[in-house]
């Protein structure tokens, strides 16, 4: 991240995990999904041009790093941006400068739009049970992937709210029922 702010001179302002290991059912071989939000100086804004806006490198130990800038931050979460949205609630977090993650996370309920967030993990949801669930093997990974989604769409329908990153507080929601529980924790064994 240190060289990422010099080589783009950007400060980089938030820092989390994305993806199976934010969920938390990381496999032996997932690699790291690394996501953050940075800023960079004020006269890169003043620019007549549309500069990129996004900062991406794959480096070694299946290190996948993408950051967006603040301006494009801003305006995908005006417009619901679930993959922002997940994020900013990672249970994994690598730095937070500043107060932003946390004014983000604060304006949340108010910015989350329940039926672009349903649609979103329904669309997720299909799919990916499309591509990968309908000839063998099925990957257990896809099945999780699939499983989430899904969850994340009652708990939309529950509560109107942005669902939790966490897979565990998906499963914990009280109405997903005990056999479900029990299914959900002989594949997550079955997964490790």
């Amino acid at each position: 991240l240190d060289a990422i702010e010099a080589e783009h001179d950007v400060r980089v302002l938030y820092v989390a995990e994305s993806g199976s290991r934010a969920w938390g059912f990381a496999s032996p071989d997932s690699d790291f999904d690394v996501r953050f939000i940075y800023v960079h100086r004020r006269d890169w804004y003043l620019r007549i041009d549309d500069p990129r806006d996004v900062i991406e490198a794959m480096l070694p130990g299946d290190l996948d790093l993408s950051g967006w800038d603040l301006r494009k931050t801003l305006q995908l979460y005006h417009r619901s941006n679930i993959a922002l949205y997940e994020w900013l609630d990672s249970p994994i977090v690598y730095r937070e400068q500043g107060s932003l993650a946390q004014r983000l996370r604060d304006w949340l309920p108010q910015a989350f739009r329940a039926p672009a967030g349903y649609h979103h993990y329904l669309r997720t949801a299909e799919g990916i049970a499309e591509q990968h669930l309908q000839t063998s093997p099925v990957r257990l990974k896809k099945f999780f992937y699939t499983l989430r989604a899904l969850l994340a769409c009652r708990w939309i329908v529950a509560r109107g709210q942005q669902p939790p990153t966490a897979f565990s507080r998906l499963c914990a929601a009280e109405w997903v029922s005990v056999d479900e529980r029990a299914m959900i924790d002989a594949l997550l064994h079955a997964k490790r």
